[in-house]
């Protein structure tokens, strides 16, 4: 009989040619933002246990409520057509001066590809492509958490998964796809980012940043200080996706500004070819390297695929959630399967990229054996909570949660989908998506995916 036992440290980093890169390790976990993470709850962590909502749809720690703000094939109160299927991405904007306070819009994003049942309406001036059924819609919420208001924002658009707020309160919607025009009844390219302004979607129009990129989006983030824009890739095959950086020709210059192109670059870990195989939380790379991305465009080949020179690219699976926080950009990795390709298997992870630094750390792991013992497993979407740490959603198999992570490294689920219980009559509930907050704190907003629900959660968020 064999025994195992965990690889150590300097193991990992040599099955994965990382020795000599500039690699340290901290022993204290305050300093990496989560660490070791107990096999349940720990105690003092999040809001309590979960209640079951006898309404079956989400299950809430006791204290809080949620309210159904929208659901696909509704009318848009817009008049313009059906509420779209398939919500994905989300984030939540103020409204108005002071006097305003306490009104939101929400900007979602619809990942719908050419059979989705609700397609998002055509809207001149506001349509790229009419062959693309994805795109944008904005719900316009009055001080009391009320829907005043619900309309298309971009249309034409495909897959739109994820993307990300900037700091001049405009949505970045980000195309999941390379499809060209010509396949699935597309009449232009397809694989862009598009700007969308909450306020007036006609001042943006739907107008694809080429400059960003065309490769499969998932989301951005933006660095409030330099204006450097943070992109993740989630391509299907391998090899996988990229890690990217935009640097603006104008950085923050608002609105309309990120027309004027930049630069695309992709991350480079010296010695890391692919993220799978650092599997310890605390491990850290300094001297991240940023590599000028070829053919940005991809005009004969997919940009995960292009020549980077001497020392190659570093490739993850499934790289998804993407957000600003503490002068840092957090990016998740939803899973890695050896069977399809990665280097080795992992049910989840959460990188921090330290731009002042250039510092790369490992901060959460998921899955059996690892951080995370919750039963989930694939986080998605993330954001900052307003008591601090992250709020990240599920998307793995069984039941649906959006799980909190403390500082401290805690995890707590925060809800659960209930209709992936398999009861008769009801259809199934799809994977959570979008969690944001209202720029006051006192709400979450998050997605169901199918059948695609706008939630609003309200409660003793800071208790």
């Amino acid at each position: 009989m064999s025994v195992s036992r965990p690889a150590s440290r300097r193991e990992v980093l040599a099955r994965s040619g990382a020795l000599g890169a500039g690699i340290v390790f901290t022993g204290a976990l305050s300093e990496v933002f989560a660490g070791t993470a107990a096999a349940r709850t720990p105690r003092g962590a999040g809001h309590g246990p979960l209640v079951p909502d006898p309404d079956g749809l989400l299950d809430l720690p006791r204290g809080f409520r949620y309210r159904v703000l929208s659901r696909e094939g509704d009318p848009l109160r817009s008049g313009e057509g059906p509420v779209p299927s398939h919500h994905d991405g989300m984030a939540a904007f103020p409204v108005g001066t002071p006097g305003g306070r306490g009104r939101v819009r929400l900007v979602r994003n619809h990942e719908n590809r050419v059979d989705a049942a609700f397609p998002v309406p055509t809207v001149e001036g506001l349509t790229y492509d009419r062959g693309g059924k994805g795109g944008c819609t904005v719900l316009t919420l009055d001080a009391a958490g009320d829907v005043r208001d619900e309309r298309v924002a971009v249309a034409g658009t495909a897959v739109n998964c994820a993307g990300g707020p900037t700091p001049w309160n405009t949505w970045l919607t980000c195309e999941e796809t390379e499809d060209r025009a010509g396949t699935n009844g597309y009449e232009r390219d397809h694989g862009f980012v598009f700007e969308v302004d909450p306020a007036d979607p006609h001042r943006t129009g739907a107008v694809p940043l080429k400059a960003m990129g065309r490769f499969q989006h998932e989301a951005v983030a933006v660095d409030p200080r330099l204006g450097v824009i943070y992109e993740t890739e989630d391509a299907f095959d391998h090899p996988f996706g990229l890690f990217y950086r935009f640097l603006p020709a104008k950085p923050l210059g608002g609105t309309g500004s990120l027309r004027a192109g930049g630069r695309l670059q992709a991350m480079r870990v010296p010695g890391v070819p692919d993220l799978s195989t650092i599997q310890e939380t605390g491990t850290r790379f300094d001297g991240v390297e940023w590599v000028d991305v070829p053919d940005p465009l991809a005009s004969g080949t997919p940009v995960r695929f292009q020549d980077f020179g001497r020392g190659g690219i570093t490739h993850a699976q499934k790289l998804e959630g993407c957000y600003w926080g503490g002068g840092s950009v957090y990016f998740v990795s939803s899973f890695a399967r050896s069977a399809e390709g990665s280097a080795a298997d992992h049910h989840g992870q959460i990188w921090r990229y330290d731009p002042e630094r250039r510092r790369l750390t490992l901060v959460v792991v998921f899955g059996p054996d690892t951080d995370v013992q919750l039963p989930g497993e694939s986080p998605d979407n993330i954001c900052l909570a307003p008591s601090g740490g992250l709020m990240v959603c599920e998307d793995g198999d069984g039941a649906q949660h959006v799980f909190g992570v403390t500082p401290r490294g805690e995890v707590y689920a925060m809800a659960r989908g209930r209709q992936d219980i398999g009861t008769p009559g009801k259809p199934e509930w799809g994977e959570f998506a979008g969690v944001t907050f209202s720029p006051d704190g006192a709400t979450m907003y998050v997605n169901c995916y199918t059948p695609g629900t706008t939630f609003a959660v309200t409660g003793p968020w800071h208790g």
